[in-house]
C-alpha cells in the first residue's frame, strides 16, 4: 500500500491519539509506502523528517507537485523532475505581472518551479487567469485564500500518477488523502482517496459524486485511519472488526496537557554528551501525573529544557512508548540565561517571597517581568498549537500564572484548569505585586483554580474582593478532609463555586499526596529492610534518639531557627546530651541562586558552634549534611528516625511530614512528628504536634513533649496520621483535579 497524503490538516492534522495511532502503523507494517503530497516548499518539508514522532515518508512531492524527490536522499526522481523542469517558465516576468493586480500578495516561502500569493475575494480572478495563459500554467486555489501559479498540466494528482507508473505500484494499492481544495487533482486521477473529516466545504463538494473518494467524519489522520478501515483492498492494515465506520468523536476531548516548567526527564552528560534520563526528583509529582496516562490516555506535557548545543531541539517525542502510549513531551528548548531570569532571578526574587509573606525580601523589576511574560506566551502559544480540540489543560505553579490571559484568547476551546504547589498570600501581602491586577485577571479566565488547602482557598477570593466584584454561588464545609478552628491555618468553609462577568469558575482545596507505591516498593527491597534493622540495633545499643529533620535549603523551610531552637533545648535540658541527636539533610538550591547565599552560610555557622559547643568523643549533636541524598536513603532515615521535627515557617504543603508518616505506618512504627502550624500538612495531620516555629518556647516545647510521649499514644497517633496519608495519596490527588476540571463548564 502507498498512502500519499496532504500534510497540514490532513497527515498532521487530527487529534494526537489519532497520529499516534496512524504512525505507528505506518512504522510496524513494512508493506505500508508513504509519500506527502504537499504545497509546502521542500525546505520547510525536512524539519519533518527529523521529528521522531512522524515517520519518514519513502517519498515528497512538494511545491503543489513541482517537486518531486526520494524521501530518504532527497534526490531528484528522474525523468520525472526532468519532465516538469521543462515545462516551467521564468518565475521572473510572472511574478512580476502578477503584483500589479489588486489584492494579491506574494508569499514569503522557499518556492522552486512554482510561483504562490495570498489573495482575497476582491481580487481579479480573470486578470489572473491571463497571465498564466499567457505563459502556459495553471491557477489552483484553496480556502479562499492561497494561489498557486504552476507549468499547465503540473499538480499533485499529475505527480502522482507519474510518480506510481513509474515504481510500478499498482492503482489499487494507492489511498490518497487530503483536505482542501488544491489537494483536488489527487482525486481526478483514478485513485481511492479520502476526504478527511472538517475538509474545505468546496473540496467535499467537487468530490461529492466520486465514487472511489471516501468521505470521513474523523478529521486529519483519524479520517485516513477510518478510510484504510473502510476500503475492501486495505482494511487488512487497519481491519474494523464490526466492519463499520467508526463512531463520530464526541465534542469534548480525552486529552490532557499538563503545562510545567519541569519536564518528566532530566539531562545528564554521559561521556560528553548530553542524554535524557528519568528525574532523580523522589516527589511523586511526576510520577503521579504519568499514572493519569497509563492506561492509554491521550496527553502532552508542555515544558521547559535548556537548550544544548550538543543535543538536537526535539519539539515532539514519546516519553515511554510502552507505559504511555499516547502521551508526547512537548519540549520548549530555552537558553540558560532565559531560564536563569525566569526562574531562577524573577520568579525566586519577586514572586517566591511574596508568596511565602516575606515581603522585605521581594525584589520587583519591570524589566524581568516583561521577560516573564514573554516566556508565559511561549507556553500559551505551544498549548494552543499542539492541544486537541477541547483539550484539558492542567497548569501549574506561579512560574505560569500569565499562561491563561494568553491562551483564552488563542484558543476559547479548551478548559484551563491551574494548580498551585505553593500557598496564596492574604490579601495585603499579595497585593504588593505590582502586576496584581494582570495576574488576577489571568487566573480568573481558568475554568478551575486549585490550591492545596481551604485558607489559600479564602486568601484568593479576599485577592477577589480587592479587584472586581463576584457572586459566591456555593461553599462547602472544609471538615471533611481539614482541620478547621484548631490550627493557625484551618478553617471551617471554603468557598467552591464563583460567578465573575458571568463566567462560573470552580476552586478546590487537593493537597498533593504522597507516592505510596514507590515508598512500599523501596521498604520492600531487602536491602533497605536490612539497613533499617541494622541502624535501629545500633541506636538500642547506644540508647540514643535520632530527630530528623529534612528541607532544601531556603529561608521559608526556617532552618536557621530549628539549628538554633535546638541548641537552646540542648542548653536548657541538659539531661537529653548524648542521648539524642538530629540529622539535618539540607537540600542545596538549584545552581545560580545567590539569594540563599546568606542563610546558607548562616545556617553553616550555627551548626558549627552548636557542635563545637556541646560534642564529645562519642557524640555529635548535629549530623548535618548539605547535599541531597537518594531517596532509598531518605526513606531508610524516615522509618529509622524516633521523631521527625518539620518546622518550616511557611511551606505550601510539606510532604517530607507525609512522607515519614507514610514510612513509619508502613513499618508499624511509633515515630512522632512534630510539625510547623504554618506547613500546608497541618490542617491534614491532626494527630502531628503542631509547633509555632517563630517561638523559639513552643519548638522546644514541641519536641520535649514527642520526647517525652508514651510509646501507646506515639503508636495511635501514627496510626491514625497514616490512615489519612494512604487515603489521599498522590493518584487521588491527580484523579481529584481531572475530575473537577472535567465538571467545570466553559462559557
Amino acid at each position: 500500500m502507498l498512502l500519499a497524503t496532504d500534510l497540514d490538516g490532513t497527515f498532521l492534522g487530527g487529534s494526537m491519539e489519532s497520529r499516534l495511532r496512524l504512525y505507528r502503523l505506518i512504522k510496524q507494517e513494512k508493506d505500508i509506502q508513504l509519500a506527502f503530497v504537499t504545497g509546502r516548499g521542500l525546505e520547510s518539508v525536512i524539519p519533518l523528517l527529523n521529528d521522531p514522532l512522524v515517520p519518514r515518508p519513502n517519498y515528497i512531492i512538494a511545491d503543489v507537485g513541482a517537486t518531486v524527490v526520494n524521501g530518504y536522499s532527497l534526490d531528484s526522481i528522474e525523468p520525472l523532475q526532468g519532465e516538469i523542469e521543462a515545462k516551467w517558465p521564468s518565475v521572473y516576468p510572472i511574478r512580476q505581472q502578477l503584483l500589479e493586480i489588486s489584492n494579491l500578495v506574494y508569499q514569503e516561502v522557499p518556492q522552486q518551479r512554482r510561483c504562490s500569493f495570498y489573495y482575497d475575494k476582491e481580487v481579479d480572478m480573470a486578470a489572473i487567469h491571463t497571465v498564466a495563459d499567457n505563459y502556459a500554467c495553471d491557477v489552483i486555489t484553496s480556502v479562499d485564500k492561497y494561489l498557486d501559479i504552476l507549468p499547465k498540466g503540473v499538480n499533485k494528482g499529475s505527480t502522482l500518477r507519474a510518480l506510481i507508473q513509474t515504481l510500478g505500484i499498482a492503482d489499487e494499492d494507492v489511498l490518497v488523502a487530503g483536505d482542501t481544495l488544491n489537494d483536488l487533482s489527487l482525486y481526478e486521477v483514478g485513485l481511492k482517496g479520502v476526504v478527511v473529516g472538517q475538509a474545505e466545504p468546496a473540496l467535499i463538494k467537487q468530490t461529492a459524486e466520486l465514487s472511489q473518494v471516501y468521505q470521513a467524519e474523523e478529521p486529519g489522520a483519524g479520517g485516513i485511519l477510518e478510510a484504510i478501515a473502510h476500503f475492501e483492498t486495505l482494511k487488512k492494515y487497519y481491519p474494523n472488526p464490526k466492519g463499520k465506520k467508526p463512531a463520530s468523536r464526541k465534542k469534548s476531548s480525552n486529552q490532557l496537557v499538563v503545562v510545567y516548567h519541569r519536564l518528566p526527564f532530566e539531562q545528564q552528560v554521559f561521556n560528553g554528551k548530553t542524554v535524557r534520563v528519568p528525574p532523580k526528583s523522589p516527589n511523586g509529582i511526576i510520577p503521579s501525573l504519568l499514572g493519569l496516562f497509563e492506561k492509554g490516555r491521550s496527553g502532552l506535557w508542555i515544558g521547559e529544557e535548556e537548550l544544548q548545543e550538543d543535543m538536537p531541539e526535539v519539539p515532539n517525542q514519546l516519553i515511554d512508548e510502552a507505559r504511555y502510549p499516547n502521551l508526547v513531551a512537548s519540549t520548549i528548548s530555552l537558553p540558560k540565561e532565559d531560564i536563569d531570569q525566569f526562574y531562577r532571578v524573577f520568579s525566586k526574587e519577586a514572586f517566591w517571597p511574596t508568596i511565602f509573606s516575606f515581603v522585605d525580601k521581594a525584589k520587583f523589576n519591570h524589566g524581568d517581568w516583561e521577560h516573564y511574560l514573554k516566556i508565559n506566551r511561549l507556553f500559551a502559544e505551544r498549548i494552543a498549537r499542539e492541544a486537541d480540540p477541547d483539550a484539558l489543560i492542567w497548569i501549574h505553579e506561579y512560574n505560569l500564572w500569565m499562561v491563561p490571559a494568553y491562551l483564552k484568547a488563542l484558543r476559547p476551546d479548551l478548559k484551563i484548569g491551574f494548580f498551585h504547589h505553593t500557598s496564596f498570600p492574604a490579601a495585603d501581602i499579595f497585593n504588593i505585586l505590582p502586576w496584581r491586577k494582570e495576574i488576577i485577571g489571568s487566573l480568573l479566565l481558568c475554568d478551575f483554580i486549585s490550591f492545596h488547602i481551604p485558607r489559600y482557598v479564602e486568601n484568593f477570593i479576599d485577592v477577589l474582593r480587592s479587584h472586581t466584584p463576584f457572586k459566591v454561588l456555593k461553599r462547602i464545609n472544609a471538615a471533611k478532609q481539614f482541620l478547621t478552628y484548631s490550627c493557625a491555618l484551618g478553617l471551617d468553609q471554603m468557598t467552591k463555586i464563583i460567578e465573575v462577568d458571568g463566567r462560573q469558575i470552580r476552586l478546590g482545596a487537593q493537597p498533593v499526596g504522597v507516592n505510596m507505591e514507590k515508598i512500599e516498593r523501596i521498604l520492600s527491597t531487602a536491602d533497605i529492610r536490612s539497613k533499617i534493622s541494622e541502624i535501629k540495633t545500633h541506636k538500642q545499643v547506644m540508647d540514643r534518639k535520632t530527630i530528623l529533620s529534612v528541607e532544601r535549603l531556603d529561608y521559608v523551610k526556617g532552618p536557621l531557627e530549628k539549628i538554633q531552637a535546638f541548641g537552646a533545648f540542648l542548653d536548657e535540658y541538659p539531661e537529653f546530651r548524648e542521648k539524642v541527636e538530629l540529622i539535618n539533610i539540607c537540600t542545596p538550591p538549584s545552581k545560580g541562586m545567590s539569594i540563599y547565599d546568606d542563610i546558607r552560610d548562616d545556617v553553616h555557622r550555627a551548626v558549627g558552634e552548636i557542635n563545637g559547643k556541646y560534642s564529645t568523643m562519642d557524640w555529635v549533636p548535629i549530623q548535618y549534611f548539605y547535599r541531597a541524598l537518594p531517596f532509598e536513603e531518605v526513606v531508610s532515615l524516615y522509618g529509622t528516625s524516633d521523631i521527625a521535627w518539620i518546622t518550616p515557617l511557611r511551606d505550601g504543603l510539606n510532604l517530607v511530614a507525609k512522607e515519614y508518616i507514610a514510612v513509619q505506618g508502613i513499618l508499624e512504627g511509633d515515630g512522632a512528628l512534630v510539625l510547623s502550624e504554618f506547613a500546608g500538612a497541618s490542617v491534614e495531620l491532626p494527630y502531628a504536634i503542631l509547633t509555632n516555629p517563630y517561638d523559639p518556647k513552643s519548638m522546644k516545647e514541641g519536641l520535649l513533649k514527642a520526647l517525652l510521649m508514651p510509646e501507646e499514644e506515639r503508636t495511635v497517633r501514627v496510626n491514625r496520621s497514616y490512615d489519612q496519608v494512604k487515603y489521599y495519596d498522590i493518584h487521588y490527588w491527580g484523579r481529584d483535579f481531572v475530575k473537577e476540571l472535567e465538571r467545570a463548564t466553559v462559557r
